[in-house]
C-alpha cells in the first residue's frame, strides 16, 4: 500500500545516525515523519486484505450516521501497520547490512483515525542493546498523532533489529 505523502510536512527531515553511534542517541526524539493522509481506499484495501469489513471501517454511510465518530474509522492494525514505513521517513541507519521489524511493545489505540484523516509518527529513542555481534535492538517510541487531534492514534514500543 502506498502512502498518500502528498500533505508533507515542511518541517520532516530524515536524521542519519550510524549504527555504531546510535547508543549516544538514546532519550532523544528522533523526529517526525511526513504528514500522510488515510483514505477510505487504504481503508477498503486494508478491509479486503484482512477480511475485516465491519460497518464502522468500510460501510461510509452507516459509520456517518451511527458511528461515535460519525466516519469511518481506519482499523487499528491498519494505523500500526504504517509505522515501518512512517518511520524509515524519520531515521536512516547507516553501517548496517538489514533493518527488520522486531515486533512492538506496549501497544495502545487512544483515539480512532477518521477516514481522511493525516496522521505522522514521532520517535523516540527508548534503548539500544547489542544482542550479539552481529545484530543490535533499537526500542523506539513511536506515537502515531492525528493532525488537529489532542489524542493519539497509536502509542507503541517498536522495536527494529538491525544487522552489521
Amino acid at each position: 500500500m502506498k502512502l498518500n505523502n502528498a500533505n508533507r510536512n515542511q518541517d520532516a527531515t530524515m536524521k542519519t545516525i550510524a549504527l555504531e553511534d546510535l547508543s549516544n542517541h538514546k532519550g532523544e526524539l528522533i523526529g517526525h515523519s511526513p504528514w500522510t493522509t488515510i483514505s477510505q481506499a487504504m481503508i477498503q484495501a486494508f478491509a479486503d486484505a484482512t477480511g475485516d469489513h465491519q460497518w464502522i471501517h468500510v460501510d461510509v454511510a452507516r459509520a456517518t450516521a451511527e458511528s461515535p465518530w460519525h466516519s469511518p474509522v481506519a482499523h487499528g492494525f491498519l494505523t500500526v501497520s504504517l509505522i515501518p514505513q512512517l518511520n524509515q521517513s524519520v531515521i536512516d541507519v547507516t553501517g548496517k547490512s538489514a533493518s527488520v521489524n522486531y515486533g512492538m511493545n506496549k501497544l495502545r489505540f487512544p483515539a480512532a483515525v477518521k477516514s481522511g484523516s493525516d496522521v505522522r509518527t514521532r520517535m523516540e529513542l527508548k534503548d539500544v542493546v547489542d544482542v550479539d555481534a552481529q545484530r543490535v535492538l533499537a526500542t523506539y517510541l513511536t506515537t502515531v498523532e492525528i493532525k488537529g487531534e489532542d489524542k493519539p492514534a497509536c502509542v507503541a514500543e517498536s522495536l527494529v533489529m538491525y544487522v552489521r
